[in-house]
């Protein structure tokens, strides 16, 4: 088992994510501080619904991007490993920030085959909403943790693919979400569209009966 300190979130971080943080309160300030100047890493356990998850991602300081007079400070971060908490320390022995035992889990499935049907999904959102974004990198990542935070999931789904370390069954919870989603999205457009034709000439098609 591993140490590490531990930085409590309303979010779910992914390996290889790029994150950036503000950084104000003193034990958090305590804790970037350490890791900045001990080259340290840190967790970023998700913290969802007033109940820290057992699970989260160890994550490193990349850049200090601002540091404050009043000792704020505005970071960088990128994603390395997903851990699961075994020992769980608030506050750790003698620190402000929490800690704990940690187990890292190894074996990220980066399985690189996408589902059709889970792509076909994603870009009939994405039409529906008027949107472009860019999946396609870092290729690297998994495609399920690519695209997890770019389709309105809830963070329980988020955290419910963090800790499916198969790829097919991650992009199959993607897939439900998208299925339940897309039929709202599509009937919000409709309705914007009803909206913007209140008060217009209509021109209707005559009907057969």
């Amino acid at each position: 088992m591993n140490f590490l300190p531990l930085f409590p979130l309303n979010l779910v971080v992914f390996p290889h994510e790029d994150l950036n943080l503000h950084i104000f309160e003193p034990r958090y300030r305590q804790l970037i501080d350490e890791c900045l100047d001990e080259n340290k890493t840190f967790g970023i356990p998700s913290f969802v619904n007033g109940k820290l998850l057992g699970y989260g991602t160890e994550v490193e300081v990349k850049l200090l991007s601002k540091r404050y007079g009043d000792g704020r400070m505005d970071i960088k971060t990128k994603g390395l490993r997903i851990f699961r908490i075994v020992d769980f320390q608030n506050p750790a022995n003698g620190k402000l920030y929490a800690g704990g035992e940690v187990i890292f889990i190894e074996n990220e499935d980066l399985n690189d085959v996408i589902n059709p049907y889970l792509l076909s999904l994603v870009e009939k959102l994405y039409h529906l909403l008027k949107v472009k974004v860019d999946f396609e990198k870092p290729e690297y990542m998994p495609f399920s943790h690519r695209i997890v935070h770019k389709i309105g999931i809830s963070i329980q789904e988020e955290y419910e693919v963090l800790i499916t370390s198969n790829e097919k069954v991650r992009q199959e919870i993607l897939i439900d979400h998208l299925e339940r989603i897309i039929p709202v999205v599509t009937e919000v457009e409709r309705t914007k569209e009803r909206i913007a034709m209140n008060g217009h000439f209509k021109e209707l098609d005559p009907l057969n009966f």
